[in-house]
């Protein structure tokens, strides 16, 4: 596995001013907003530049590799801020010292799920980031997507099948010896469809309609993966 996020900004601090760090953060938080409006494709040096207010010589100095470096730089640093959020609420949800009741599943299954979805009204400019790179995949080098699938999708889905295993161990689920697909099917059947029917948090759906897709998806769920 390559370097990570923090590991990167760890050395960051280690090797530069704190004048240079704040600038390199101020250059890159500006350009998550305009990553996330543009894209990757659209969004040009020039234009990343001028919305961090700073001059094109002025980005290349702290990034060098220009707007791969700078794309790259910003979807891991989201990716990092969305994953241990995603992380906090599956282990406050899925606590293997304390695993729901047979009878209390379902209802768990429906939190999580619901907690994952809010989490595209907390983090916009990541899932901005995100459409853009699920519409913009073969121009998006792929040494960022790798780096984007070690910082968030990788470890947040070895989790989920972790978590599943540990539900499965309590007699609540059955995985088919396989809990990684089945922790995918989760995802598929609950956050991903809302994911997609809101075009990453775009188009909001109404609360009710929300909860009845969530609702549906994990009773959809259980009936491939609950105990019989």
């Amino acid at each position: 596995m390559g370097e990570t996020n923090e590991s990167r900004l760890e050395q960051a601090r280690r090797e530069l001013s704190p004048r240079k760090l704040e600038k390199q953060t101020a250059i890159a938080s500006a350009s998550c907003t305009l990553f996330g409006r543009e894209g990757y494709a659209r969004a040009s040096v020039d234009a990343l530049a001028a919305e961090a207010g700073v001059s094109t010589r002025t980005l290349y100095n702290h990034f060098p590799g220009g707007k791969a470096q700078l794309f790259q730089t910003v979807v891991t640093w989201t990716s990092s801020e969305v994953r241990d959020a995603q992380l906090a609420l599956l282990r406050s949800m899925v606590d293997p010292e304390r695993l729901p009741r047979p009878d209390g599943l379902e209802r768990d299954l429906v939190s999580l799920a619901h907690a994952f979805v809010g989490l595209m009204s907390d983090y916009p400019n990541h899932f901005a980031l995100v459409r853009h790179i699920h519409a913009e995949a073969d121009h998006v080098p792929p040494e960022v997507l790798k780096a984007w699938h070690e910082a968030g999708p990788e470890p947040v889905s070895r989790a989920l099948a972790e978590a599943m295993t540990h539900l499965a161990d309590a007699g609540l689920l059955d995985l088919h010896g396989d809990a990684a697909l089945t922790a995918a099917h989760f995802m598929a059947l609950t956050s991903h469809t809302i994911v997609q029917s809101t075009h990453y948090g775009v188009l909001p759906l109404p609360s009710a309609q929300t909860d009845h897709l969530v609702r549906g998806g994990v009773a959809a769920f259980l009936r491939a993966y609950g105990v019989k």
